[in-house]
């Protein structure tokens, strides 16, 4: 457990869940499994993290960002997701997303209130950065 919540940045990931609009707060989590982390030789103090996360039906995140690029694929069921300023967008299986590194995650949700939903987050990141930033 520990060496999962250090991969993910333990920190970020606990003061993410404490954050964010009151919908999110009231809304199951998600559960945010570690799949890898690789340094990418030929991109100095850079490294690819690959996660799953699985919302439970009614399941959101909190308002948050990454410091990251990040590719979103969905496995399962259908997801909602925003960033600010762009248009929220309802996602089934085998549709993808992306974040900008100054991106703020506005919407991250199941579609669903009955069903759960799963997919693969690939975040290109800064090694030694939280990969989850919480916005206030």
């Amino acid at each position: 457990m520990t060496s999962t919540l250090q991969t993910l940045g333990g920190a970020a990931v606990l003061a993410l869940a404490a954050t964010g609009t009151s919908k999110a707060q009231t809304a199951p989590l998600p559960t945010v499994t570690p799949v890898m982390a690789q340094a990418l030789a030929d991109l100095p103090g850079k490294e690819a993290l690959m996660l799953t996360v699985e919302y439970p039906p009614g399941g959101a995140d909190p308002v948050h960002r990454h410091d990251a690029h990040a590719f979103v694929y969905v496995l399962e069921g259908s997801i909602v997701m925003q960033v600010k300023g762009g248009k929220e967008v309802t996602l089934t299986p085998g549709q993808s997303f992306y974040e900008g590194p100054k991106d703020v995650h506005t919407v991250g949700r199941n579609a669903s209130s009955t069903q759960p939903a799963k997919f693969v987050v690939v975040l290109l990141k800064k090694k030694g950065v939280d990969a989850l930033l919480p916005v206030k």
